[in-house]
């Protein structure tokens, strides 16, 4: 899930320390050993995208083999869980959890997701548990330049990107009204202290920093872990199933309609509004960049009372606590943007500067939301 940043060259920063010819020859026989003896399995060459993310591996490959004497082909992505040697985003990777979400994703709503294959959980394989699903055709708004200047969705007209804001905020929507009673969602609920799954998902952000930082302390966002607790909403509503990183950058579109919802390694119960204020706070970090470049970006994209109307068109449900929200995406986007730096000091490219929360991309966003200035 994790984004980079304009000063940052997509091809230049390092991903994993695997050969992707090794990969290649690996899911050949991988392959081989799943279908039917004799099935002649060929593969493409192994590539990654370079446009977005930095969490899970991903490879992307076409395939083709014999079936019952018939030719068979698709395309395909394999999400593998990374080397615990190539300094990973997060502590965990459950490919389970994720391949059986998007199972159930896909029975019991209308989200499109891509078709899941198969799960290896076998690291001998690989190297590591990985799964493989179909591969979706269309386009992504990127990371790399951000999609607020320069790309195919800051071209388009004003009304075919509300068009495609009004479709993202209807995923939203779709996941949430899914039943989180459901027994076999019961692997979503995070196995930590708190009466709440709120409290349990705030309890597992402090781990996470916790682990994130190593020795080091981030100032900025332990004054956000406080400002947190001190504004903790009055009532958390409905529970529901938690997409984790909501954002249009991990959402293949079919021209402004999407076609697959991707990345749900952040999935867990939740309140409605941590997908809605994660989805809001993320394009306030990409129009940021557009700006600090002296782009006009796109102001009138994923404004939060927008954002929030058309959610509750949908759905019923009046947001609420936005502010609380916004503050806890930047919080955690902020831990993300840590481990991210740590990772490429890991693979020498840069360095730890004196003044460590200068990692923090959106620094001066969450001062403001601290201190109370981002609202007025």
């Amino acid at each position: 899930m994790a984004e980079l940043t304009p000063s940052d060259d997509p091809q230049e920063i390092k991903r994993s320390t695997r050969d992707p010819a090794e990969q290649r020859r690996a899911l050949v026989a991988w392959l081989e050993a799943r279908l039917p003896q004799g099935s002649g399995v060929a593969i493409s060459e192994v590539t990654s995208p370079s446009a977005t993310g930095m969490s899970s591996e991903t490879l992307l490959f076409d395939a083709s083999w014999n079936e019952s004497g018939k030719a068979r082909s698709g395309a395909f992505v394999a999400r593998v869980e990374p080397d615990l040697e190539d300094c990973p985003i997060f502590p965990v990777y459950d490919l389970k959890a994720q391949f059986d979400l998007l199972q159930v994703v896909r029975d019991r709503s209308r989200v499109p997701v891509p078709n899941a294959r198969w799960l290896e959980l076998d690291p001998a394989p690989m190297g590591a548990p990985f799964f493989v699903m179909d591969r979706a055709e269309g386009r992504v708004p990127p990371d790399v330049m951000p999609y607020t200047f320069g790309s195919w969705l800051s071209e388009a007209t004003s009304e075919e990107r509300r068009a495609l804001q009004d479709a993202s905020v209807g995923i939203l929507a779709e996941l949430h009204s899914i039943d989180a009673r459901s027994p076999d969602l019961a692997f979503l609920d995070l196995d930590l202290p708190g009466d709440t799954p709120l409290r349990r998902h705030f309890e597992n952000l402090r781990r996470y920093y916790d682990w994130a930082r190593g020795e080091r302390r981030h100032p900025l966002l332990e004054q956000a872990f406080d400002w947190l607790t001190e504004h903790w909403p009055g009532e958390e509503g409905e529970t529901v199933v938690s997409w984790g990183d909501s954002r249009i950058g991990n959402v293949i579109y079919d021209g402004f309609e999407p076609a697959a919802v991707l990345d749900w390694e952040m999935a867990a119960f939740g309140p409605r509004e941590l997908d809605i204020g994660w989805m809001i706070f993320m394009h306030c970090f990409f129009d940021e960049i557009a700006r600090q470049l002296g782009k006009p970006g796109l102001p009138n994209f994923m404004r939060p009372e927008d954002v929030a109307a058309t959610y509750q068109a949908r759905t019923g449900h009046a947001v609420r606590d936005l502010e609380f929200y916004q503050t806890y995406a930047a919080l955690r986007h902020g831990i993300i943007m840590t481990r991210i730096h740590a990772r490429r000091v890991h693979f020498g490219e840069v360095e730890w500067p004196e003044d460590v929360d200068s990692v923090i991309h959106h620094r001066a966003t969450l001062e403001r939301m601290l201190d109370g200035s981002w609202w007025a």
